[in-house]
């Protein structure tokens, strides 16, 4: 019937059984072709893509028979396959579509965790990390107690846009959900360490390869450095640092092919992207800090 929904729970079952159908299929062609074949899930695709379109569509009828409560979870179908095809932009439509809905709040919680898990990762790719922590925040609390997996998973990504806006997770956590592949990572950015950032990197590179957080892990390597000069700031307590002290911190960090050249250039990108208040005096070979707050918040440097 035009004007009732009461065949949603229906249309979700064809849905989510259609995606799981591509995903065999697809998997069949990998076995028997021994070739990655994405032709059946982008097929899935444009016909979950047909339904969410008359569920979107339904404006006239009344709110309680509207099939528009349909939208979000028919989303999280299409945002699945966009992931595993990595067509990320094909979500942001999507996205904007969630964003202007009237009922944007009122939909079930299970179909939100989904929704901000996505939009969250999705955000972290973007390098939008206070909107990525906001949305996999959300994620977090809101997902079932039992749930442990998913909790995991949704953490798999917090924790790093969490450390890149200097949030560091605690121990606990990390051995509640066993992820302490974070732990070396966490204490090597907060101590500055970057030797021992490099040898945790490549020891868990797999697992971080895997879950498709390694290149935004490696961004954390420049809060490192951040937090080396602000140890080297610290010790010297001036307001104008010779750049050799720098040079002798990266030198016993075992950073290769460091000179005087490498590490005015490391400093001038730390004072560009925010992380130092200062400039270099070339002349002099110095670098010269502001008098207040010389290393702003992650947070603030991040937004």
């Amino acid at each position: 019937q035009k004007e009732e929904n009461w065949g949603l729970p229906v249309l979700f079952t064809v849905v989510l059984d259609l995606r799981l159908l591509a995903l065999q299929v697809e998997s069949l062609h990998v076995t028997v072709r021994k070739k990655k074949d994405s032709e059946t899930l982008e097929r899935a695709a444009d016909t979950i893509m047909s339904c969410f379109r008359v569920c979107v569509s339904d404006n006239r009828t009344s709110l309680d028979n509207s099939k528009r409560w349909g939208t979000l979870a028919i989303v999280n179908q299409l945002f699945k396959i966009y992931f595993k095809l990595n067509k990320l932009p094909l979500c942001k439509p999507l996205i904007r579509a969630i964003d202007s809905s009237d009922i944007k709040d009122d939909f079930s919680i299970s179909h939100l965790v989904t929704y901000r898990y996505f939009v969250g990762r999705k955000a972290m790719f973007d390098g939008e990390y206070q909107t990525a922590a906001d949305c996999l925040t959300f994620s977090f609390e809101h997902c079932h107690i039992s749930s442990y997996k998913n909790k995991r998973l949704i953490l798999t990504y917090l924790i790093p846009v969490k450390m890149l806006l200097g949030q560091m997770p605690k121990q606990e956590l990390l051995m509640k959900y066993k992820l302490t592949a974070f732990s070396d990572v966490a204490s090597s950015v907060c101590t500055g360490n970057l030797m021992m950032f490099s040898q945790s990197m490549e020891r868990h590179q797999a697992f971080f390869i895997k879950a498709g957080i390694y290149l935004i892990l490696e961004k954390l390597k420049t809060v490192a450095m951040r937090n080396l000069f602000k140890r080297v700031w610290l010790l010297c307590r001036t307001h104008q640092l010779d750049l050799k002290a720098f040079e002798d911190a990266l030198l016993f960090n075992q950073e290769e092919d460091i000179d005087s050249d490498e590490v005015e250039c490391i400093t001038a990108n730390l004072i560009d992207k925010g992380y130092i208040k200062g400039y270099i005096s070339h002349q002099h070979q110095k670098l010269v800090v502001s008098k207040q707050l010389v290393f702003p918040s992650l947070s603030s440097v991040q937004k």
